[in-house]
């Protein structure tokens, strides 16, 4: 599971670079509404990129001067730990200008105007998002002005080749294969990683030792192993409140190899817990599974709505299980956030209701549509929580099946 985390990054990375024009120091500048993502977030201008420099090349990554509405440049790195944000919270005596990113322990001059950010190896992950907020235009053209431009020519190294593998059939004995290389690819910060490397070193030893060897392990693996693992991640990674997986640390995860893995599994790229918030719901009130073919309504109390608990904005999401991506609907409607034009109730409160057809009683304008015959999952997001949700004294109310 360890090793697992990593190959997940791996995965992206080789998935990234096959993209049409894909290279790395470029910028991909999503189109508004793209759902070509796992758990996509539709309510922002978003951008992305693959950042590779060495001991003499660093890259410039150039920030625009946003007021008005929420945006950061979240920087990660090969394991999926977050080296940082560039936002007003992170970098408040410098939000925005020029940010010079190195190889850990590079000496490289930088330009006098750039703030140079120390990466934890080679090559890091770059998302930019800037929210919406009603204007759509104004978001995409604050979008464009983010740049990335590495001076010179650095000596990037191929992405590893990984095996074949998907959300639902995980990989298996084959992730033991060239371990050393997998490892020693990218540096990780956890204070456990010279143990956890070791005990990875052990197992493909032992592999690589027979026919029988190799087969007992991928054996224990299928069978055993990564059905607990699949199970743990969609319902034991997190808090476990209201039905809802989440509440809980992500981005930075210190000794917790399990829940980096299991958030690079269910939703890549994670931020830290004080920059967004993220709840996950797979299963209803009464722990079966979200299916399309049923129908569901979330109430939310006066006083404890989602906008009441962000500083900055909130969103619900739809997506198919397991690929993680939005289900096509005719209403082309995946998503709710604090622009949505919902219908409250008299008291304040707020009904979501999810299902393939509207459900009675509830606004049509509340209505999420689902894949019928299809199981689905909902992915909340709240940015820049309050302390109450930082605390964990706030959650989304259950999923409740319209019977």
């Amino acid at each position: 599971m360890y090793l697992l985390g990593r190959m997940l990054v791996m995965r992206q990375e080789r998935n990234d670079l096959k993209e049409p024009g894909a290279s790395y120091n470029k910028v991909r500048y999503h189109p508004l509404g793209s759902t070509d993502l796992a758990n996509p977030n539709l309510d922002v201008a978003s951008l992305e990129a693959w950042l590779a420099v060495d001991e003499r090349t660093p890259v410039i990554v150039e920030v625009p001067q946003i007021t008005g509405r929420y945006y950061t440049a979240q920087i990660l790195d090969e394991w999926g730990e977050v080296i940082t944000n560039i936002n007003p919270r992170m970098f408040a005596a410098k939000p925005h200008g020029r940010f010079a990113l190195v190889k850990p322990g590079s000496s490289v001059k930088i330009p006098k105007d750039a703030t140079r950010i120390e990466l934890h190896s080679g090559k890091a992950k770059m998302l930019a998002r800037v929210e919406l907020r009603g204007d759509p235009q104004g978001a995409v053209t604050l979008q464009k002005q983010f740049k990335v431009i590495a001076l010179g020519q650095p000596s990037i190294k191929s992405a590893l080749v990984v095996p074949n593998f998907t959300n639902r059939e995980l990989i298996g004995v084959e992730i033991f294969d060239k371990a050393d290389a997998k490892i020693a690819a990218a540096r990780d910060v956890s204070p456990i990683a010279a143990q956890m490397q070791q005990k990875v070193r052990a197992v493909a030893a032992y592999v690589a030792s027979s026919a029988d060897a190799r087969g007992s392990i991928d054996d224990q693996l299928r069978s055993k192993i990564i059905p607990q693992f699949q199970e743990y991640a969609l319902t034991k990674s997190a808090p476990y409140r209201n039905h809802w997986l989440g509440g809980g640390v992500s981005g930075n995860y210190a000794a917790d190899f399990r829940l980096r893995t299991s958030v690079n599994l269910l939703e890549i790229w994670a931020n830290n817990g004080a920059e967004s918030m993220h709840f996950v719901a797979s299963k209803d009130a009464e722990e079966n599974w979200l299916h399309g073919s049923k129908s569901y309504v979330i109430e939310f109390a006066p006083g404890s709505l989602p906008g009441d608990v962000a500083d900055a904005f909130w969103s619900i999401i739809l997506v198919g299980v397991p690929d993680y991506r939005v289900v096509p609907n005719p209403l082309g409607r995946y998503n709710f956030n604090n622009v949505s034009k919902l219908a409250h109730e008299p008291d304040g409160g707020l009904k979501i209701a999810i299902g393939p057809r509207p459900v009675e009683g509830i606004a049509e304008s509340n209505w999420l549509p689902s894949p019928e015959g299809k199981p689905f999952s909902l992915t909340l997001r709240i940015y820049v929580p309050k302390d109450v949700v930082l605390r964990g004294e706030w959650n989304p109310p259950p999923v409740t099946q319209v019977k």
